[in-house]
């Protein structure tokens, strides 16, 4: 493992292998870059980093994997966006994909193979989310990939509700000379959705088992009655794939949703997240999870290259 002045931060490195990896535990637990040395000795950059000047606005930084706590997307209360109704009585602002990305962590185990980093919530991040709780994000690094794991303990008397996920921002296309046609995704699916304006969830495209990663239905689609818990993403001309697993401890794996986005058809980067559940899943109840007094749920994703 390496330290690395960065912008005014000290980046870690880890080197698994032919796989490198880049993160920033302290800021929003965030992996920012993945990339292979291939036998050739050209490297392969398959998590994408942006070029900044700065990290002072993290949370807007499209690159790396941005954690995705206590909710995943956008939150709505009675169409209201950037709100949810804490108990049923009371409304209480939730930011754009929570409040983890932008958030400090403090590091609970750091060694050769990963770290884990415990999430400190500041007055604006206990006001959105007023529990008593532990969060960490862990990740354990090897020569072929990676696994992140975020867990969610509840310290309370009361149920906690949470639907998690990860933002990962792949380098697309990842081998020089390629367009974003000649990648495909390949999501066991049994339901597409989407989400309205006012939070609500709607029925989504209709795609095929595998759909080309240059169709602009694909942005912004919800992917979920997911048969089984593997999905993968495919360079047609070579085999090179990037695949996922996922995983749940404590919980049902029920309503798990996979949500595919890009900023634009020129982005060098595309989204496939992984997530406990659909946008607004406080109010919809889809992907809902509920973590009990002294229990313990766990989300678990693998990313492999191969």
């Amino acid at each position: 493992m390496e330290r690395i002045p960065y912008l005014g931060q000290t980046i870690l490195r880890w080197q698994a292998g032919p796989s490198a990896f880049l993160a920033l535990p302290e800021k929003g637990a965030r992996l920012m870059n993945w990339n292979v040395t291939l036998g050739d000795g050209s490297v392969r950059d398959l998590l994408h980093w942006p070029e900044v000047d700065s990290l002072g606005n993290l949370a807007q930084i499209r690159g790396g994997n941005p954690i995705l706590f206590p909710f995943a997307g956008r939150t709505y209360d009675r169409g209201e966006e950037g709100t949810w109704c804490f108990n049923g009585l009371e409304r209480r602002p939730m930011p754009l994909h929570g409040i983890a990305r932008q958030g400090d962590f403090r590091l609970t185990r750091l060694d050769e193979g990963g770290f884990s980093a415990l999430f400190m919530p500041g007055e604006e991040a206990k006001h959105a989310y007023p529990f008593d709780y532990d969060f960490v994000v862990s990740y354990r690094f090897e020569k072929n990939g990676f696994h992140v794991e975020l867990e969610l303990t509840n310290n309370g008397q009361s149920p906690i509700p949470w639907c998690g996920g990860h933002h990962f921002y792949f380098t697309l296309p990842w081998s020089d000379g390629l367009k974003r046609k000649d990648y495909y995704a390949e999501i066991p699916a049994g339901r597409t959705l989407r989400r309205n304006e006012t939070g609500q969830l709607v029925d989504g495209p209709r795609l095929q088992p595998r759909e080309s990663l240059d169709n602009p239905a694909l942005v912004d689609t919800v992917f979920t009655s997911l048969r089984g818990h593997e999905f993968q993403v495919v360079e047609r001309p070579t085999g090179s794939r990037l695949r996922f697993r996922t995983g749940f401890s404590n919980t049902a794996a029920q309503d798990a949703c996979v949500v595919t986005w890009t900023q634009d058809d020129k982005a060098p980067f595309y989204c496939v997240e992984p997530w406990m559940g659909a946008p607004n899943a406080f109010e919809t109840k889809h992907g809902l999870h509920q973590v009990g007094p002294g229990q313990t749920q766990k989300f678990l994703v693998e990313v492999l290259h191969g």
